[in-house]
């Protein structure tokens, strides 16, 4: 060690700066462990600065450098802790890069989405010698999975608390999202779950204002969920928001909503990482199935160039533990390549995922059995786009429709009923051997026959669509040929 040198002559231990790419973060011939953590970044490097280099220094930055050389890494066995970009790759056309940095699994705590994200991403998104940086996708290694909890229940398990199968689950947000007293968001609940909804849910920004207390509404919503229970024998739920200042009223609220009968709570992006591995960990231990509504995502995973992709996102909250998490629509109101879609929906559910660039994913991914979390899409969709929503996103899934249930010119019963045929008719198409993608519109209309809140969905929303181009887009597309 001591007689290690850089490429200019230079000792690796000469006091001073010394190029990242000459301390040993960058190695093109390092073969990646099968333990180890391996991350894909996009990076543009600043005027001058070598595309190596600046990836070096994301390693470097990133595990256990700092701007110039310190003699205590030689207390260390400094070759092992050190992350290695082992591979740098242009993206044609443009002028960015994608670095493959691999880290050694010891530098990870176990079962800690804070330690993990403080490593990674908690200090080089600032950088200087940076542009700017993306971290595109993560390989966790079963290893590393092994440490999590993993979703509370999971697909399986939730369909077993439910008793449904074989199609997706429907579900509905309050509208207007705020400004209800209790006893009427109570009676949007009852009318959404009766008509044919199996959830309903609080928005993000519910918790406990002035105008409804949080205690008021969990009260008159479990009273709407029973009577939907009574009226139609299926079991209901409602996504119950726990979201509070501190972690002890967040466990004040879920234990209240458990009390009541609730088979379902809900949580906030916001709350922070460790918050929603704790509430995990009682979900589990109580019975009582978690959503996560992805609150403020879009902050950092929108832009390509800069921030943290949303399927990294959904990599971390899977280990974290939650059993639903907003994932896109494909066809609603918010962003949602349908590439990039059916590769963040392949990452929640499925147990081993092959890489995949043109779904934007970067590496193999094995979940080691853990269970998978019930992707939940949200957001400007109706029930004339059922077909394009089966094609799109399967059938292990939530379907929420807020204003295409409560908007329903004849009710919000009405609406949901709406939904709950159109999505029937369409799996009973699809069991037949049917081409329901280019069907659909006319498996919906002969449906609309025989069910008036259908047919009114139908006039109300036939032209309704979102058609705007994706901001964030994987880098290979297929290439058509003759």
């Amino acid at each position: 060690m001591a007689g290690s040198s850089s490429s200019n002559g230079k000792s690796r231990w000469a006091s001073g700066v010394t190029p990242y790419a000459e301390m040993g973060y960058y190695n093109p011939d390092y073969e990646p462990k099968d333990t180890d953590i391996l991350c894909a970044f996009r990076f543009v490097p600043q005027e001058g600065v070598e595309p190596t280099e600046a990836a070096a220094a994301v390693a470097g930055e990133s595990s256990t450098a700092t701007w110039t050389v310190v003699w205590t890494d030689r207390l260390t066995a400094y070759e092992h802790y050190q992350a290695k970009c082992y591979r740098v790759v242009p993206v044609p056309g443009t002028n960015q890069h994608i670095a493959y940095i691999a880290y050694d699994l010891d530098l990870f705590e176990e079962g800690s989405i804070a330690n993990l994200t403080s490593s990674i991403i908690g200090n080089v998104f600032g950088f200087k010698a940076l542009k700017s940086l993306r971290l595109e996708d993560m390989r966790i290694p079963p290893h590393y999975v092994k440490t999590f909890q993993g979703p509370a229940h999971g697909i399986v398990m939730e369909r077993e608390y439910l008793n449904k199968y074989g199609r997706p689950l429907l579900g509905a947000t309050t509208k207007p999202k705020l400004g209800l007293s209790a006893r009427n968001y109570g009676r949007v609940v009852y009318e959404a779950l009766r008509g044919g909804l199996d959830f309903v849910k609080d928005d993000e920004n519910i918790n406990s204002q002035p105008f409804m207390r949080w205690r008021d509404r969990f009260l008159y919503c479990m009273e709407a969920v029973h009577k939907a229970m009574a009226a139609t024998g299926e079991i209901k739920g409602h996504y119950l928001n726990v979201t509070a200042g501190t972690m002890e009223e967040i466990y004040e609220r879920a234990e209240f909503a458990k009390e009541l009968g609730s088979v379902i709570i809900m949580v906030d992006l916001t709350v922070g990482y460790s918050a929603i591995q704790s509430l995990a960990k009682w979900a589990r231990r109580n019975g009582v199935i978690l959503h996560l509504h992805r609150a403020g995502h879009s902050t950092f995973t929108r832009q390509k160039i800069h921030g943290v992709s949303f399927r990294v996102l959904a990599k971390w909250m899977r280990l974290a533990g939650v059993d639903h998490l907003h994932a896109g629509t494909v066809v609603g109101k918010l962003e949602g390549d349908p590439n990039n879609t059916r590769g963040y929906y392949d990452t929640l559910r499925e147990n081993k995922v092959p890489a995949n660039p043109l779904h934007g994913l970067y590496f193999d991914q094995d979940w080691a059995s853990m269970p998978g979390t019930m992707p939940v899409a949200s957001g400007g969709i109706h029930a004339g786009q059922m077909h394009l929503l089966l094609h799109y996103l399967g059938e292990d899934v939530v379907l929420q429709f807020g204003g295409g249930t409560i908007g329903h010119p004849d009710g919000i019963a009405e609406g949901a009923t709406a939904n709950r045929v159109a999505v029937e008719a369409m799996i009973q198409a699809r069991n037949a051997g049917r081409d329901y993608l280019n069907e659909g519109p006319d498996i919906l209309a002969k449906a609309a026959r025989w069910s008036p809140s259908l047919r009114k969905a139908l006039e109300v929303w036939k032209d309704v669509s979102f058609n705007f181009e994706s901001t964030d887009t994987p880098d290979v597309t297929v290439t058509p040929t003759s």
